[in-house]
């Protein structure tokens, strides 16, 4: 499926400012806002959080399945994807993120 097929498939984040990815000491490592470019990555990452408010590197091979035609693109073109880049790094280093949902 394509990525666009894929976000039809996901949660709504319409209730979502963004979120925050926070790593083991607690630093926050990025912000993917709901704004334009930013509000499909949004949608995957707050559907990759589990219950527990984890990405992990299973759930960022997920997330790479998720967008699809834009990993094959990520992985061709390091940088212009940085949230997919993201998740390649995060399966290649191991780890985990917390995710701290931002209410809109």
């Amino acid at each position: 499926m394509a990525f666009s097929d894929n976000l039809q498939q996901l949660p709504a984040v319409s209730h979502l400012a963004g979120l925050q990815l926070t790593d083991a000491s607690g630093a926050v490592v990025a912000t993917i806002e709901n704004k334009p470019g930013q509000a499909g990555s949004l949608a995957v990452y707050a559907a990759l959080a589990d219950a527990a408010g984890i990405i992990n590197a299973e759930a960022a091979s997920r997330g790479l399945d998720l967008y699809a035609e834009h990993t094959v693109d990520a992985r061709a073109n390091p940088g212009k994807h940085p949230n997919i880049d993201r998740l390649i790094n995060l399966i290649a280093e191991g780890g985990q993120w917390q995710v701290k949902l931002l209410p809109a």
